[in-house]
């Protein structure tokens, strides 16, 4: 998907305006022990024309990408933003839910992604809920930053830097971007949804090669799951 890059740009300082006015306006939000939460938080700004073109662009739920944008504002110091993958962990499996975003064209695409385990202990193909903890085997939420490539056991893969205190754990937890045997388009077919992971971002082969294209070192990844309903999912 594709519209001009001056439309895109407006498009984005806009969303980013209102959402800002929108976290001023708010009620102060009250800290729960251990867990603090983090996309769901951020208040929905009513989204105005120029940022439902950006939307369209994209194809990605507004509050999400709202979210990610607040996100990429708040650690823009520590990486590059002229793109970014946004995960929508409200999605599926089976869906193509890593979104990789090019803020400078204009243009986006789509991926499958695994999720934890621990996320989804009933194997039910839908994250149940996030961890920062060792061992827990989960999808941690937040704003990753993409570090160094390794190849480790899992063949080509990228380290991750958790920049959020929901994330944080993410180099002790090996978290990291990897493909996988039950990432591929085929787990669907036949399953219906995805393997899961140990916590990792798993991706096909040629997924995986899309990603490192796409981001390379020094960009942010925004996994959420946004819930209008709801706070944000965590365990700890």
């Amino acid at each position: 998907m594709k519209f001009s890059r001056r439309n895109f740009i407006a498009s984005a300082s806009t969303l980013l305006a209102t959402s800002a006015a929108a976290a001023r306006a708010a009620p102060p939000v009250v800290a729960r022990p251990v867990v603090q939460p983090l996309g769901a938080a951020i208040p929905a700004a009513a989204p105005t024309d120029a940022s439902l073109d950006l939307i369209r662009a994209t194809g990605i739920r507004p509050d999400l990408f709202m979210s990610a944008m607040e996100a990429l504002n708040r650690h823009g110091a520590k990486v590059r933003r002229d793109r970014i993958a946004i995960i929508d962990f409200a999605a599926h499996s089976a869906q193509p839910r890593f979104h990789l975003v090019d803020l400078d064209k204009g243009e986006s695409r789509s991926l499958l992604v695994s999720h934890g385990s621990g996320s989804d202990p009933a194997y039910s193909g839908w994250l149940q809920r996030f961890s920062n903890r060792p061992g827990s085997n989960a999808t941690s939420e937040g704003a990753y930053l993409t570090a160094n490539y390794y190849t480790g056991k899992h063949g080509s893969s990228q380290r991750l830097v958790g920049l959020d205190p929901t994330n944080d754990n993410a180099m002790q937890r090996a978290i990291v971007v990897h493909s996988a045997w039950y990432a591929e388009p085929e787990m669907v077919q036949q399953h219906g949804k995805l393997g899961r992971s140990q916590g990792c971002f798993a991706f096909s082969r040629r997924g995986l090669d899309q990603v490192f294209d796409h981001l390379g070192e020094g960009r942010l990844i925004y996994a959420c799951k946004v819930d209008a309903n709801a706070g944000s999912n965590l365990i700890g």
